[in-house]
């Protein structure tokens, strides 16, 4: 299982209600949305961030 580092984040309410509403027209959830646009700030940047390997989605295979 991926390991996430939770924290608080205070945010101006405009804010949040923006990437809500392009949270839900991505289908993505708000935190999600908010994890996709801080890696694409940091990439625009020139500031790499290397993931973990993505756990596998869909159904275990058979056995």
């Amino acid at each position: 299982m991926s390991q996430k580092k939770a924290f608080a984040l205070r945010l101006d309410p405009a804010v949040h209600a923006a990437v809500e509403h392009l949270a839900a027209d991505e289908l993505r959830s708000a935190n999600a949305q908010i994890e996709m646009l801080l890696r694409e700030a940091l990439e625009r940047r020139g500031i790499p961030v290397h993931s973990g390997p993505r756990p596998r989605r869909g159904r275990p295979p058979s056995q």
